[in-house]
């Protein structure tokens, strides 16, 4: 989702906004705008599509002044144009905005009734109209952002800068992250650590309901009630993690080629290679024994994985898994045992369905166990175990390490057992960043109702290691290829061989064991994918429409 950076700096802070809006960029976007003082005054650049366009615009129009905030905006409330880009300004305040503000129809029909004038279609604008009718009425910024808080119903992380106020900077947070960070003389605001990397490796997270007061030398945070707290200050790992595409054209590229050593470190983490035997990082706070029913909640790529775990805990641990979408998860009210284990995966650690889920888990009295690429986020801070993925940054939107053709109108995958999953993730894949119509069907359910669809213009890519089920996917292929069907055939040397249909294309992997096949085959269905999209000619690294973490329903 949209990406906020703040900066309360020694020297003019433009540029370095628009540097830092680039390491948000992997979080989808679709127009961007910064906002600075220069003696006093607020002033805007705001550009409808991609930072470049914003980073010309400067050019023409530069902005001075020593503090400043910034925005990536992926559109919601009104089009991705230039009149609804944020920031959001008055003559008295500018405001970026992640999230969602469910109230804002009628908070904009009470404003526009007290004589306010809007520019925009976006719920983000009332915010900057409540925080001037407050500062109006004599309240003080920090006064008037309150009483604002307190009006607002949805997800929001939000940043303030003020008319006359340069050593002032106010953020906001209620289920969107938010970050400080802390220099010398210098304070920072940012979506994530990413963001804030180049200025500082010192961080302080906010959490549910926080908001906090800064100047170059100090960060007041009081909760909800406005209560003064402290929070956890942590070195970030984030200025260690080079973002760039290194020999690759494309981030995605070059996340795929990481796997191998991804997993690697991964399972290293998790392996006590000497004595041959897992070794957890450190104390489970419940007893596996005791745990009668095994639930998982995760959002696209990361549910496939789910899927595949599913697959494992009850094969080979003999326990009863539910896996659900989050986002029907946390609606469908779904009865849950105190005692028992929720797992939640989550890239970012931050999607907002997730989370939800995880909390509602947490009220029903179950464990919490995270699987998450970020150790620091939300989703990590509220569960009793995290299990980190130690994937490192992901910079393409379409999810790659996390879940470790013929350019066709339409495509079909099919799979079997934890080849299944596998087929959803290529379909899901292909979607995203080639934009082609793509489906993923376990293959047994091929002939209730899928193969209606198959004729001589369609591929159907089958995921189909040699396996207990390798001969009911053969009989699938089959009935594909009766129908014309261009087959393109995943598989090892043996099912190349016993597969006994002629395919377009067969793609053969090593023999290993069936354990580890979901983590080799999603590699070339995601390349599958990547492949096509590079020569179609799409956006591979920033889909339209696609946002990386999603921190808001």
């Amino acid at each position: 989702m949209c990406g906020i950076v703040g900066i309360l700096g020694k020297g003019p802070v433009a540029g370095q906004l628009i540097d830092a809006l680039k390491r948000l960029e992997y979080r989808g976007y679709d127009s961007a705008g910064i906002a600075t003082l220069d003696h006093g005054q607020l002033a805007r650049r705001r550009a409808e599509g991609k930072l470049q366009a914003l980073a010309a615009r400067l050019e023409k129009e530069p902005l001075a002044g020593n503090i400043g905030i910034g925005h990536t905006r992926w559109a919601t409330h009104g089009r991705p144009t230039e009149n609804n880009a944020h920031p959001h300004a008055t003559d008295r305040v500018a405001v970026v905005h992640n999230g969602i503000i469910e109230n804002f129809r009628e908070l904009r029909e009470r404003l526009i009734a007290q004589g306010a004038k809007f520019g925009s279609e976006t719920d983000t604008e009332v915010v900057a109209h409540l925080v001037t009718a407050e500062m109006k009425q004599g309240k003080s910024p920090a006064d008037a952002v309150a009483a604002t808080l307190k009006q607002l119903r949805g997800a929001f992380a939000l940043a303030f800068l003020f008319a006359g106020e340069d050593d002032l900077m106010i953020g906001a947070r209620k289920g969107s992250p938010l970050a400080i960070g802390y220099g010398k003389d210098e304070m920072f605001l940012g979506s994530d650590a990413i963001a804030l990397a180049p200025f500082t490796d010192t961080i302080s997270y906010l959490e549910d309901g926080d908001w906090v007061v800064l100047t170059r030398t100090s960060a007041a945070i009081r909760d909800e009630q406005g209560a003064k707290i402290e929070r956890a200050i942590v070195k970030s790992t984030a200025t260690a993690q080079m973002v760039d595409k290194g020999n690759h054209k494309h981030f995605m590229a070059k996340e795929i080629h990481e796997q191998p050593e991804v997993v690697g470190h991964t399972l290293a983490h998790y392996i006590d290679m000497i004595g041959e035997k897992v070794a957890l990082p450190e104390e489970l706070p419940f007893d596996w024994r005791a745990i009668k029913r095994l639930s998982i909640s995760a959002c696209g790529t990361a549910f496939y994985a789910g899927l595949v775990a599913k697959y494992w805990f009850e094969r080979f641990a003999k326990m009863p898994v539910e896996i659900d979408i989050a986002s029907e998860f946390r609606y469908r009210g779904a009865p849950l045992e105190a005692g028992d284990l929720m797992i939640c995966i989550s890239q970012s650690g931050e999607t907002a369905d997730t989370l939800a889920t995880l909390r509602y888990a947490r009220e029903h009295k179950q464990h919490i166990l995270s699987v998450v690429n970020v150790s620091t986020s939300t989703i990590a801070r509220e569960s009793d175990v995290v299990m980190p993925t130690l994937a490192g940054p992901e910079i393409g939107v379409a999810s790659t390490k996390a879940f470790t053709c013929q350019k066709a109108r339409d495509v079909l995958y099919l799979g079997r057992g934890t080849s299944f999953p596998i087929a959803l993730e290529g379909a899901l894949k292909l979607k995203e960043i080639s934009y082609i119509h793509a489906e993923g069907y376990a293959a047994g359910e091929l002939k209730h109702g899928p193969i209606a669809l198959i004729d001589e213009n369609i591929p159907v890519i089958v995921i189909a290691p040699y396996d207990r089920v390798f001969e009911k996917t053969v009989s699938n292929m089959q009935e594909v290829a009766a129908r014309g069907g261009k087959i393109i055939l995943v598989t090892d040397p043996k099912g190349a061989k016993e597969a006994t249909i002629e395919s377009l294309v067969t793609l053969t992997l090593p023999d290993m064991a069936s354990t580890v096949t979901p983590l080799v085959y999603a590699l070339p269905v995601q390349m599958i994918a990547y492949h096509t999209a590079a020569a179609i000619g799409t956006d591979v690294d920033q889909p339209r429409n696609l946002a990386k973490s999603v921190t808001v329903e």
